[in-house]
């Protein structure tokens, strides 16, 4: 903090000033701590997203909210994953488990309420157990898992008095929540938290998040300006319309005839409605001689700028392009704004990596158990599939480099036909090409096992392991 002594003209001492770092201009009233308008602006803690009511008022009654809430949601579902590590055939148990039971819709939807209300549930719907006991795979049994059920914040009440202290990703998190409504097709009682996937909104501060239950922030409450001033906007420029021909009429004696109301005030209505009726398409207008009418043309010019100005701080503020959020090209970014949707979908894939990743990864080994009948190995891995969407041209050219490098596998002696195939058709969702590879026909490039060597029937037993003479030897006896 800097201290400046003000002097008078004489030289004598004044009051002292104490100023903020930074540039400050006292006599021209600049800067920080002036006595100005702006060193009367701060920042209010409003509280939009407690209050429930309005967030779903603007969700339903906003196309801008429910395209802010909806888009990210989408775009973080809607690719799928890659699996490997694991029998493409499990790989395609997986993949059917995913869409029978609607999984990516429901994660879409939790990760939408998690935006919206700031905290959000899907709860592991796992038939024949108890849901305020721990959660153990090992328990999970052959067709148990029946898919996720959604339930926001406010359907739930988190135990904030017993907290998880094992160390790890849940420490400090609720150990429980219970369930406030059977509304959702569970009855009402308490779920345990290693049988939920839990999302949360924006990123808050300690003390900010214990005053939200532990939840995050709603997306709208940081937006909440920026959305009003451009509804604002668009709705008094449609109010505008109805005034863009003004016409004035000038009455003699108009004064008088208001003051004296009765007969003189139902004749000027009288008048006014016959002006009405009289005025044709050529532009004629009837009136009294002494009477005078006008018309001024309003002018619409800086509106445009002032709209395209908020719609530019709401993509701001949301953090999706204008391409996106409005369905509409970026101006400045080319007509397909590919630089800033570009930008968005590196964002979309980070926030599938902070976000996703953990709940997915628990989805999967939960179905591993319940599909396959067994854990996953610990040399599975997944990786969510690019936004990007390639041309033919690039398909094509993607799909001759997975063949030439399958083929060279085979021709090597690395892979065998049948995993080469195997390949193939694991990269049609890329390439757009190998989809028709049935298992029948993979089934059918197994590599046939050689002929055993004739050793005779009179050789003397010997230990033997995984060899092929040793193979020969168990099959003989």
């Amino acid at each position: 903090m800097a201290k400046q002594r003000k002097t008078s003209s004489s030289g004598a001492a004044a009051k002292v000033v104490h100023t903020n770092d930074g540039y400050a201009n006292f006599g021209a009233r600049l800067g920080w701590g002036a006595d100005n308008q702006q060193s009367g602006s701060s920042y209010a803690l409003s509280y939009q997203g407690r209050n429930r009511v309005w967030l779903e008022a603007a969700y339903r009654g906003s196309w801008i909210v429910g395209a802010a809430v909806n888009a990210p949601a989408e775009d973080m579902t809607r690719a799928g994953i890659d699996m490997s590590g694991i029998d493409p055939k499990a790989v395609e148990r997986l993949e059917r488990g995913f869409e029978a039971m609607a999984l990516w819709e429901r994660l879409c939807e939790v990760i939408k309420w998690s935006r919206l209300y700031g905290g959000a549930l899907a709860v592991l719907l796992i038939e024949g157990q108890d849901m305020s006991t721990p959660l153990r795979l090992d328990a999970v049994g052959k067709g148990q898992f029946k898919g996720l059920l959604v339930l926001d914040r406010w359907m739930v009440s988190p135990s904030l008095g017993d907290r998880v202290k094992a160390f790890g990703p849940e420490m400090g998190k609720p150990r429980f929540y219970d369930l406030l409504t059977n509304e959702a097709g569970l009855p009402v009682g308490r779920i345990h938290h290693t049988r939920v996937l839990r999302f949360e909104g924006g990123d808050l501060p300690h003390y900010q998040r214990v005053s939200e239950n532990g939840w995050g922030l709603s997306i709208l409450e940081p937006m909440w300006d920026r959305l009003v001033a451009f509804d604002s906007a668009t709705v008094g420029a449609s109010q505008l319309v109805y005034k863009a021909h003004l016409r004035t009429v000038k009455i003699d004696g108009l004064r008088e005839i208001v003051s004296i109301g009765g007969p003189a005030m139902r004749g000027l209505l009288k008048q006014m409605d016959f002006i009405r009726q009289s005025q044709s398409n050529e532009g004629l207008t009837v009136l009294d001689g002494k009477d005078t009418f006008e018309t001024q043309q309003y002018s619409f010019s800086g509106l445009s700028d002032i709209i395209s100005q908020f719609a530019n701080q709401l993509s701001g503020a949301t953090g999706i392009p204008i391409t996106r959020l409005f369905g509409q090209s970026s101006p400045g970014l080319g007509s397909s704004g590919e630089g800033e949707m570009s930008q968005y979908h590196e964002r979309i894939a980070q926030d599938q990596e902070q976000r996703l990743r953990s709940p997915v990864y628990r989805l999967l080994c939960v179905m591993a158990m319940s599909l396959l009948g067994a854990k996953l190995p610990d040399e599975f891995q997944f990786s969510f599939r690019s936004l990007e969407r390639m041309n033919d041209i690039e398909k094509a050219d993607i799909a001759g480099k997975v063949m030439t490098a399958v083929t060279g596998a085979v021709d090597a002696g690395l892979i065998d036909v049948q995993t080469g195939m195997q390949e193939l058709k694991a990269s049609s969702h890329v390439t757009g090409i190998f989809g028709n590879i049935t298992q029948d026909q993979i089934d059918a490039a197994a590599p046939e096992e050689p002929p055993a060597p004739d050793l005779g029937t009179d050789l003397a037993p010997v230990q033997t392991g995984d060899s092929l003479i040793g193979r020969w030897l168990r099959k003989r006896r």
